[in-house]
């Protein structure tokens, strides 16, 4: 038999190693129990909207603007307004300007809410950051639903969009879809939509509010931030920032595992050792979560990519965090959670984990003994791919490596 490469290993899958005879089978995961934090408590479901982690961009940064410079901004609720026109030989009928007081406000967007609304639980990624940024209860309005406020369309291939950037060209922080991305979807699935609540309230001008896009399957850079104007273009490329700088301007979320804490540990022989993370589920869904405990020596040395160890991994099952027993309690108040994309008329989600949410995990160690040991962990996806696979780029396009967490074990005291 020829020597299975880590790239092999890894699409395989810890069942496609199994099969194939090159690790024992991994001992059945013990029932979820539901996440907890080290003091006991659970942690929330949803991050509340000022605790997400900011990556916004701008000289200076709009949500720090106050005042009549927010008023002049279009950034208070009074003020916002979208713009919806076409460039070149794309056509729309009744273009919506701020020009001649045809743009859409908040009131009109929330108003067509009330018919076309969707609400959807997503977590946001930066495609240059591993840990998710945060997870919330997004509501609005499906793009399509306000293009075709616009009337008739003509000769578009993609919609081009982009939010507040102090006036600044240089500043403009934008993005794209393809036209058949925002027209169409696949049964039960959702298309891109304009977003005006986040966790049942107003979306925090820190979160990108008034309004943002929200692309439910795509990094964060997708859905752009203080989203003011929509232009419907016969171009066929992408015009997104950094698409340039190596940037994948369609960014599929990447489904991954992540550890909330990688720093070397040391603990005593004899205690148990839980190590703790956050799953995220990208495009291809989330079948299990594994880890790979690993024996060493010191000096440690980095485990290459081609290393034969990889061949002979034992992978086993991590606790997955099932879903809330009371959902709504952890969700705002009065939302009907059969509304929310990927639940069943029950309240129930579909499946669990949720496409495009976060998935916390955990593992327990018990009985080691006194030496050097290494941690790893991945997602093995829907179609059976193992973390890095099937995209294992460096390009920007997400963060997805294996990581490691290193731990020291004493003797007794």
């Amino acid at each position: 038999m020829e020597p299975i490469s880590r790239r092999d290993a890894l699409g395989l899958g810890a069942t496609g190693l199994v099969l194939s005879g090159l690790v024992r089978r991994s001992p059945a995961a013990s029932p979820p129990t539901g996440r907890t934090d080290d003091d006991g408590s659970r942690r929330p479901f949803l991050t509340p909207g000022d605790d997400f982690t900011d990556v916004s961009r701008g000289d200076p940064i709009p949500h720090t603007l106050q005042g009549e410079a927010l008023v002049k901004a279009r950034l208070t609720p009074e003020t916002w307004r979208l713009e919806v026109a076409a460039e070149g030989k794309a056509e729309l009928a009744k273009p919506l300007r701020q020009a001649d007081g045809s743009a859409i406000d908040l009131a009109s967007l929330v108003k067509l809410g009330e018919t076309k609304g969707v609400l959807f639980l997503k977590a946001m990624q930066c495609n240059n950051i591993a840990q998710p940024l945060g997870q919330g209860l997004w509501e609005g309005v499906p793009l399509r639903d306000v293009l075709r406020l616009g009337g008739e369309m003509k000769q578009v291939r993609r919609v081009y969009y982009w939010g507040f950037h102090n006036n600044d060209p240089k500043q403009m922080f934008r993005s794209s879809l393809a036209i058949n991305q925002v027209l169409d979807a696949p049964p039960g699935e959702l298309p891109p939509f304009i977003a005006y609540r986040l966790n049942g309230g107003p979306i925090p001008l820190e979160r990108g509010g008034p309004v943002r896009m929200i692309v439910p399957w795509a990094h964060g850079f997708k859905s752009v931030k203080w989203l003011q104007q929509i232009v419907l273009t016969n171009d066929y490329q992408a015009n997104d920032t950094y698409a340039l700088a190596n940037n994948d301007p369609e960014s599929y979320l990447k489904t991954a595992a992540y550890l909330d804490d990688a720093d070397e540990a040391t603990r005593p022989a004899g205690e148990t050792l839980v190590i703790r993370g956050t799953a995220m589920v990208g495009w291809p869904g989330l079948a299990r979560v594994e880890s790979w405990l690993r024996r060493v020596s010191r000096p440690v040395v980095e485990l290459h990519d081609d290393d034969p160890a990889w061949a002979t991994a034992s992978w086993r099952p991590c606790d997955l965090d099932p879903p809330p027993v009371d959902l709504a309690a952890e969700l705002p108040a009065g939302v009907d959670l059969a509304r929310i994309w990927g639940f069943g008329p029950d309240g129930r989600p579909k499946e669990w984990p949720l496409r495009f949410s976060v998935a916390p995990w955990s593992a327990s160690l018990g009985g080691l003994e006194p030496g050097d040991y290494e941690f790893r962990v991945r997602t093995v996806d829907r179609n059976g791919f193992a973390q890095p696979e099937p995209r294992p780029f460096a390009q920007r396009s997400g963060v997805n490596g294996v990581q490691c967490k290193r731990l020291h074990i004493t003797a007794k005291a």
